[in-house]
């Protein structure tokens, strides 16, 4: 009888033991299964990383927060390819005969003057001069047409442009700077006067060049978001640059973007 009893009591422990085993493993069976759950849930909910931006993405990208400094390096490169394709195509020379001193007055020119001093005028004091500039460049062109403020302040823009800036200062500053680049004086006075005094001489001709090709650029330019401004006046300055290196380029030539 004992014997018995301790064979019950043995028997008993033992299911008592399995039945523990048994709940602990579904205890941790069923937590895995909650954990994996959980995971392929918040993996599902979780977006896949965005593709890597395109080169022109990161083009537009720096241009729109990097303003000048993008149009900078765009005026400035600009100018010295649009001398040296005028050079090569259109005069016909070889590398080795590209005149290299003439192709600086480009790249100094525009450095300070189209991509500095131009800047300061068309993005920083005209947003001063004129304050609807940034709001009616971001209106659609349905917008544009109902907004009689934001068309005074762009035909105000195109006029003092055209009236103003390009004949008083731009062409006065391109002369000049031929004159510093060419000229055998180290007074600046000299550089100013002889300049000048070149642009005077063919200002009928770079006038009338000027306003048949900026005039309507500017009716586009002054249309346009802001940061993309200065980009699309480079743009168009490009085939400027070439007319203004085939024109007045050269030292044998009296005095022009």
């Amino acid at each position: 009888m004992i014997g018995a009893y301790r064979n019950v009591l043995t028997s008993s422990s033992v299911i008592s033991c399995s039945r523990r085993i048994l709940h602990k493993s579904a205890g941790q069976l069923k937590a895995s299964v909650e954990v994996s759950s959980k995971s392929i849930s918040k993996n599902a909910a979780t977006p896949p990383p965005p593709p890597p931006a395109s080169f022109s993405s990161r083009v537009a990208s720096f241009a729109k927060e990097q303003p000048f400094v993008f149009q900078l390096v765009v005026a400035t490169g600009k100018t010295s390819a649009a001398d040296l394709v005028c050079q090569t195509v259109a005069e016909g020379k070889k590398l080795s005969e590209i005149d290299w001193t003439r192709n600086a007055l480009f790249v100094v020119f525009g450095a300070t003057y189209l991509g500095g001093f131009q800047y300061w005028i068309m993005v920083t004091k005209y947003r001063q001069w004129f304050p609807t500039m940034d709001r009616f460049g971001k209106l659609t062109l349905t917008q544009k047409l109902k907004d009689t403020a934001g068309l005074m302040d762009a035909g105000k823009m195109i006029l003092f442009d055209i009236f103003i800036h390009l004949p008083m200062m731009y062409f006065p500053s391109y002369y000049t700077v031929k004159e510093f680049i060419y000229g055998q004086s180290w007074n600046p006075m000299d550089w100013a006067r002889d300049g000048v005094t070149k642009y005077i001489a063919n200002s009928k001709e770079d006038l009338t060049a000027m306003v048949q090709l900026w005039g309507p650029s500017d009716c586009i330019q002054f249309a346009l978001p802001t940061h993309i401004r200065m980009p699309f006046r480079h743009m168009v300055s490009f085939f400027w640059t070439a007319y203004v290196s085939f024109t007045r380029g050269s030292n044998s030539e009296p005095a022009t973007e």
